[in-house]
């Protein structure tokens, strides 16, 4: 469901459904076109709050999952499922409403207690999350960049959503123990994503990608560092608005499973068309922080 096609795949062999769903939408098909209406109903399934490991797919494996295991798996496979049903226009659909609030609640949980500033115990020599920590995962902030109407009517959260990717990321990664296991946990969001101009030239794909969810969600105006590292993309931006490469740009690829699916939309651009990318998402960023576009 969540696989995408590595460096060496041949164009899209290997990609998982959700993948595939949202890469659908960035390009623009419409919601009702038959390859999204066929993933529909199973993207509406994994919503449900049940601990099937029929639904586990590539999560599951052909061995027995421990309990603890299928629910962990579901539980990220609903939430990126919530995530790819809010891109496609599902906002109002009850049943995706119903997974976003008791998400946001778990999360927003999490956010309210002591837990927020110092969610790691140690287990022998590991730092895992505490039991009970829910920090949002990068499929709940996609699944809230895309609700509008649900932002506006839990604006309280996004305060303390804001507080919670402002702050400094921790040094341990995220990890959880899960039964007798210890998962990694990458999709997790501990603190900022883009600390420092260095780690957006070093992966641009994904500082793309986390500059557009924060303008979506209203906090790219709101911190000066994201703020400077946008303008810092648009300084280099040619007078007919077409960004180019910088010599401090490392690479234009990405190991971010999450930027996949918008980056790159142009897989063969030669000459000017290979900027297109960037220049695309640098608008679309615009556009939902409020600032004015010149098309001329």
């Amino acid at each position: 469901m969540l696989s995408i096609p590595t460096s060496r795949s041949e164009r899209y062999k290997g990609i998982g459904t959700i993948s595939a769903v949202r890469r659908l939408l960035e390009y623009g098909w419409d919601r009702e076109s038959p390859p999204l209406l066929q993933a529909r109903r199973v993207l509406f399934r994994l919503l449900a709050e049940d601990d099937d490991p029929a639904y586990l797919y590539e999560l599951g494996g052909k061995a027995k999952v421990e309990l603890a295991m299928v629910r962990h798996g579901r539980q990220l496979l609903r939430e990126a499922a919530a995530a790819a049903l809010a891109q496609a226009g599902y906002e109002n659909d009850p049943r995706l409403r119903g997974a976003a609030r008791r998400i946001l609640e778990r999360v927003d949980a999490f956010l309210k207690s002591p837990l927020a500033q110092k969610p790691f115990i140690r287990v022998g020599n590991h730092h895992v999350l505490a039991p009970g920590a829910s920090p949002p995962s990068v499929h709940t902030l996609v699944m809230l960049a895309h609700m509008p109407l649900y932002r506006s009517e839990h604006y309280d959260l996004l305060d303390r959503l804001y507080a919670q990717l402002s702050q400094p990321q921790p040094r341990q990664e995220a990890a959880t123990m899960i039964g007798s296991k210890i998962v990694l946990e990458p999709h997790l969001v501990l603190g900022d994503p883009l600390p420092h101009r260095n780690a957006a030239d070093a992966d641009m794909p994904a500082a793309l990608f986390w500059l557009e969810i924060f303008a979506r969600l209203g906090f790219l105006r709101r911190n000066d560092q994201w703020t400077k590292l946008y303008e810092r993309l648009l300084d280099d931006c040619d007078s007919g608005g077409v960004w180019h490469p910088p010599k401090r740009t490392a690479t234009m690829r990405s190991e971010n499973a999450y930027a996949w699916p918008g980056f790159p939309l142009e897989l063969q651009a030669t000459a000017e068309e290979r900027w297109s990318d960037i220049t695309f998402r640098l608008g679309v960023i615009a556009r939902h922080s409020g600032r004015p576009i010149n098309l001329t």
